[in-house]
């Protein structure tokens, strides 16, 4: 069975390209939400293995979605894709239960080998 990924981005560019990256991969994209509110619901109606989480959003910002997420559903694997980036913000991402932070910029490179370690875990 392919692990299920939510992607989170108030950004439709950022999901279709997110998507593409991922339309090889053995994964199965059960959904999408464009702010941390709708990514908590979408994790209590869709329960994914990974939700891929942007930063900084309307409503909601990852940093308070992701603290929540962790709080409904321990072993969801969450995993920061955003143009912040730095060891402060590393560090607080881990605070809220994150498993990783890919900076944007590098989604090219780094995304799929990250998804693979995090969900083969």
């Amino acid at each position: 069975m392919a692990a299920r990924i939510l992607l989170v981005d108030d950004f439709q560019g950022i999901r279709g390209g997110v998507r593409s990256l991922l339309m090889k991969e053995p994964v199965e994209i059960c959904g999408e939400a464009v702010n941390g509110r709708e990514a908590v619901e979408r994790v209590r109606e869709l329960h994914p293995d990974l939700v891929l989480l942007d930063l900084i959003m309307p409503v909601m910002d990852g940093m308070e979605a992701a603290h929540e997420i962790h709080r409904i559903s321990p072993a969801t694997k969450i995993l920061f894709l955003t143009i912040e980036d730095g060891p402060e913000v590393a560090a607080a991402a881990r605070r809220v239960g994150a498993d990783g932070l890919i900076p944007k910029s590098s989604a090219g490179s780094e995304l799929i080998p990250t998804i693979k370690r995090l969900l083969h875990n």
